[in-house]
């Protein structure tokens, strides 16, 4: 009897389990979402795959500085395509505040770069977002090889612009709109309201002026000595 009791509650056990379906749905990704304070202008960085480190991690080091008396200045987001952790040529991971869909209405728009440049290139919804944030935004910034991409969405024609080091010969030739400076001479340049840079640790010098433009000179030296830059000099 206790045998056949065993065999009743294994046989239950069994197609029991048996009915239980695999949970195969892909489950939603979480989005991590800052909150933006409506009070305050909004920097949006955008990242993409093998994006440079040092050309997020300046306008992030530089406009989340508080000011003197601690008051926040400004949003400052990351803005991507997708939810997913995206991953820089160094190897850091970021997953973006938010997708390009859902960016509101920005102050600046910083377009960094990468080593396969043409990718972004060829990619047409960042393109396209880098023209309607033109539209609004007081400032395009672009870093390195992120000048291909202002040269590709036309928003920098007929203004001067500079880029990586050895890159002026092929932006010009792609984009001969553009008025592309020498850059083994111009580590930045402000033209109405395209910023741009020869990229990597420049990034710094060329955030911290812009960021003078967008704030006082006093706040961009404040700044500075937050970062200890002058100890760079």
């Amino acid at each position: 009897m206790k045998t056949i009791i065993q065999m009743v509650l294994l046989t239950g056990i069994a197609f029991a389990c048996s009915n239980q379906k695999p949970d195969l749905e892909p489950q939603p990704q979480h989005k991590m979402q800052k909150e933006i304070n409506p009070d305050i202008p909004t920097i949006g960085i955008l990242i993409f795959e093998g994006f440079l480190t040092n050309e997020i991690a300046a306008p992030l080091d530089v406009f989340t500085k508080s000011d003197a008396n601690g008051n926040v200045l400004f949003n400052v987001i990351t803005i991507a395509k997708e939810t997913k952790t995206y991953v820089s040529e160094e190897g850091l991971g970021i997953v973006p505040d938010m997708l390009i869909e859902e960016a509101p209405e920005l102050k600046v728009l910083i377009v960094p770069s990468s080593f396969r440049p043409d990718l972004q290139v060829a990619d047409s919804a960042m393109i396209q977002f880098i023209r309607k944030q033109n539209q609004s935004a007081d400032y395009i910034a672009s870093h390195c090889a992120g000048a291909l991409m202002l040269g590709q969405s036309g928003i920098a024609n007929n203004k001067k612009i500079v880029t990586y080091v050895g890159g002026a010969e092929r932006l010009q030739e792609n984009y001969p709109a553009l008025l592309v400076q020498n850059d083994e001479e111009v580590d930045y340049i402000l033209d109405g309201n395209i910023m741009s840079s020869n990229g990597s640790l420049v990034s710094y010098p060329a955030s911290l002026a812009l960021l003078e433009k967008l704030t006082s000179a006093e706040h961009r030296k404040y700044v500075e000595n937050e970062l200890l830059y002058h100890k760079l000099k």
